[in-house]
């Protein structure tokens, strides 16, 4: 049985634990610094898994030394994004909470797979990589995946046409600079560009970069929870089942795309080892100077970032 920790027992970690329990037997840890947060939780999932007869053990608690043996860590923890606040507002107030996490898991755990989902994910991503130094083939985040299922909700809605018939790029950061790949996204494979009017390809692709900041001011308190929670499971899902499934993510490049040393959304082969392979598509030129220019404004905030 696989052992799952999700580190940060709030609604993005309490929707993903609801979301395993449907998928195969595992062991899942719910782990809060609230005391009681956790366990409150991991009890009420604990019925819900009665309920859906799903064969899991799920705990919680604010014993970090729980991570000893997990094969999979999801860092959920975090402040989330307030109404008019950007996702790199977020950077000072979360890297603090995420240094001391990361600490603990190096402390803890030995080689799990890491998936970070607290924003802003590509400095956060960086940053639980550069303390922990684990394989960083085995430390990458949420990302685009997200964001490109946002995409293609949008153009199926656009067009009117069966989700299952789009398939929609996203890359870059998971922030202001994403870049929605109009080239590379497909309806029943046509390009989008070729179904739809530039015009309107370019106002799907401003909402998908506004589509968070646009959830947040609708709740009027917290973030998006069910669309990250989905998008996690199903990164999890490629890693148990090794499927070797092509998922956008915030991976590490050495290399790809002419960038080096850097965490940002691509798409990437998922499987048992994490992040097997970064794929690099070909892009048209403004997209290319778009993710470049993604790339500079993450750099030029990991220089910023006090380590």
């Amino acid at each position: 049985m696989q052992k799952i920790v999700i580190i940060g027992a709030g609604n993005v970690g309490g929707q993903i634990a609801l979301f395993l329990i449907n998928e195969a037997p595992a062991h899942i840890i719910l782990l809060d610094v609230v005391i009681g947060l956790g366990k409150g939780k991991a009890l009420d999932l604990e019925d819900a898994a009665g309920v859906l007869k799903a064969d899991c053990i799920v705990e919680g608690s604010d014993d970090f030394s729980l991570l000893k043996h997990a094969e999979i860590i999801v860092i959920t923890a975090g402040l989330a994004r307030q109404p008019g606040m950007q996702r790199d507002d977020l950077l000072r107030k979360n890297s603090e909470i995420i240094r001391d996490i990361s600490l603990k898991i190096k402390e803890f755990a030995k080689n799990p797979i890491i998936i970070v989902v607290t924003n802003p994910v590509d400095l956060m991503t960086y940053l639980v990589s550069r303390l922990t130094g684990f394989d960083k083939k085995r430390v990458f985040g949420m990302g685009i995946s997200l964001d490109a299922a946002r995409f293609a909700n949008l153009i199926r809605q656009s067009l009117n046409v069966p989700l299952s018939a789009v398939e929609a790029v996203v890359m870059g950061s998971h922030g202001q600079t994403m870049v929605p790949v109009a080239s590379l996204s497909m309806v029943s494979g046509a390009q989008i560009e070729r179904l739809i009017n530039p015009e309107i390809v370019a106002k799907l692709a401003r909402a998908t970069v506004e589509r968070g900041a646009s959830i947040v001011a609708h709740l009027g308190s917290g973030s998006a929870y069910f669309g990250p929670a989905a998008a996690v499971c199903n990164i999890i899902r490629a890693i148990a089942k090794d499927e070797k499934r092509i998922i956008g993510v915030c991976a590490y490049l050495n290399g790809e795309y002419g960038i080096n040393r850097l965490y940002i959304g691509v798409p990437a082969r998922i499987g048992q080892d994490g992040v097997e392979a970064v794929i690099e598509l070909k892009l048209s030129k403004e997209e290319k100077e778009a993710f470049v220019k993604s790339c500079d404004s993450i750099r030029q905030q990991i220089n910023n970032l006090a380590i």
